[in-house]
């Protein structure tokens, strides 16, 4: 069993971004690993492993617009089934 089941990936796109800021935003608040989050002041890629991919999105949104968004469950994933 995952610690984390949920990959959690989108786009941010917005003006002065700053992926620091929203890599430490991340990891101060919201239970998870494998945290990225690249891209420059207009566009942010964010990938995270987290059980509540909804506080991701949320605090993304509020950020800018957020599209291409997946979140894919790793559990059904390792069992073969769609995630």
């Amino acid at each position: 069993m995952l610690e984390y089941k949920f990959d959690t990936q989108l786009l941010i796109e917005g003006q002065n971004l700053n992926e620091d800021e929203i890599n430490d935003y991340i990891t101060e608040n919201f239970q998870g690993d494998c945290l990225l989050a690249v891209g420059d002041d207009e566009l942010i890629k964010i990938h995270y492993h987290t059980n509540e991919p909804w506080k991701v999105l949320e605090y993304a949104a509020t950020l800018g617009e957020i599209y291409d968004v997946v979140v894919e469950n790793m559990e059904r994933q390792a069992s073969g089934l769609k995630g």
